[in-house]
């Protein structure tokens, strides 16, 4: 089953039932390996319902590497983790032609694949290797699919790309070229823990081993609640919304508000508002409800945004930060009425 194919009601409902049930397995499986972060671990929930992929931003040590391998076991989905360094070049990613000898006695030159071909790809530290390499993931995210001498080879379906980044402002970091930043469909936070938290992942970690895992969906599980979240119904006011949202983004157009012109150098394009409306489809569902409501598509803004929209040299000098002006720009823009 492909992400566009359409499914049968009784399908849909089946579907929408093993979610339904599994959703406290889901939590209980990750609260074997991982504590606190609830918020995180529901965004990125809702990244891999919407078929999109995710960055998650935090300092070294607070367990993003572990969540993404501990999500693809529950997925029982093929995992690879690609560790990013100033040295990594893109063949290291995509995968090398290599000659080899043929059974008839001659040479030949073929494709080697390397570790972008699975279903998860955990790209560690990727702001830690420069913009060229970086880039060799623009194809794969976009198309699901890597060319190498003129061939093209697909990917292997579900496929994700769930990155980590270190804070900019740490030693041996690059900033992500701005075409990619806008393929990741959300960028998640990952902060330090409340002291309690942080005591019990101690208690925890300095104790027994941790426990197994157990999958509980499988790769066209995954592939169908894809099509049930396209299928799930929004209303137009609400896309329109989601459209205005990320337009009132952009400086220099004559309906943007002063403060995004005062603050901000590049805005959120087209993208922002499909994945808006796509990742409010699957907060709905994770909700129990099959339609979208304002309050989807407001609890995405922040992490839709906070990555395509770029400040200034004057809000850096003003100490605004990106989610002081998407917080305005939820109360700048009128929402629909809610009938």
């Amino acid at each position: 089953m492909n992400d566009t194919q359409e499914i049968t009601f009784q399908d849909q409902q089946t579907a929408i039932e093993h979610l339904r049930e599994s959703r406290g397995r889901i939590h209980a499986e990750l609260s074997k390996v991982i504590i606190g972060q609830e918020e995180a671990i529901h965004q990125l929930l809702i990244t891999l319902f919407s078929g999109g992929h995710c960055l998650l931003t935090g300092a070294p040590g607070l367990a993003k590497t572990l969540l993404v391998h501990s999500i693809a076991q529950i997925f029982h989905l093929r995992f690879q983790r690609i560790q990013f360094t100033p040295d990594l070049m893109p063949a290291d990613i995509t995968g090398t032609e290599i000659l080899e000898e043929t059974k008839e006695g001659g040479r030949s030159m073929q494709f080697v694949k390397g570790p972008i071909f699975a279903n998860v790809i955990l790209a560690d530290e990727i702001n830690r290797t420069p913009p060229k390499t970086q880039a060799a993931l623009l194809e794969a995210m976009q198309e699901h699919q890597v060319t190498a001498a003129g061939v093209r080879y697909p990917l292997e379906e579900p496929f994700f790309v769930l990155a980590t980044q270190n804070p900019i402002e740490m030693e041996g970091t690059y900033p992500l070229p701005e075409a990619q930043l806008d393929r990741f469909m959300f960028n998640i936070l990952i902060d330090y823990l409340p002291e309690n938290d942080e005591v019990r992942v101690v208690q925890t970690t300095t104790a027994e081993k941790p426990k197994q895992i157990q999958p509980i969906f499988s790769g066209e599980d995954v592939l169908q609640f894809h099509a049930i979240v396209r299928q799930t119904p929004v209303a137009e006011p609400l896309v329109r919304y989601a459209v205005q949202i990320a337009a009132a983004s952009r400086p220099g157009r004559a309906e943007t508000p002063e403060f995004i012109n005062k603050w901000v150098s590049w805005g959120a394009g087209l993208r922002a508002a499909q994945n808006l409306i796509l990742g409010a489809k699957a907060h709905a569902l994770l909700a129990d409800r099959m339609h979208v409501t304002l309050d989807d598509i407001q609890a995405l803004v922040p992490a839709t945004l906070r990555h395509r929209v770029l400040m200034n040299y004057r809000a850096e000098a003003e100490g605004v930060t990106v989610e002081d002006v998407v917080d305005r720009l939820i109360e700048h823009i009128q929402p629909p009425v809610q009938s």
